[in-house]
């Protein structure tokens, strides 16, 4: 019988390469509500949340948005908005 009272024992740390700090946020309308989509530095996306949250006004604090994100860099990664939507998007350069 073992020692852990029924606790497994937590696996092997992961030694695998982080993913680099996000570079872009993109706030965009995706059907009626406003959306923060986070962007890597190759426009790669890596997360999503609501863009009335606090933290979107921490990240965004001193910065000036270039307004839309109509370009082929950003197809992969806003392919499901319309490009009226990605016309009216707000794109933040993020400092890392």
């Amino acid at each position: 019988m073992g020692q852990n009272y029924g606790i497994e024992s937590p696996g092997a740390h992961h030694h695998a390469p982080l993913r680099k700090p996000a570079r872009y946020l993109v706030i965009i309308d995706s059907g009626g509500s406003t959306l923060a989509r986070l962007f890597g530095p190759a426009r790669e996306p890596v997360a999503e949340f609501d863009a009335g949250t606090e933290e979107v006004a921490l990240m965004t604090q001193g910065l000036r948005p270039l307004s839309g994100a109509l370009g082929p860099e950003w197809d992969p990664g806003l392919d499901g908005h319309s490009a009226a939507e990605r016309a009216r998007a707000e794109v933040y350069t993020l400092d890392i």
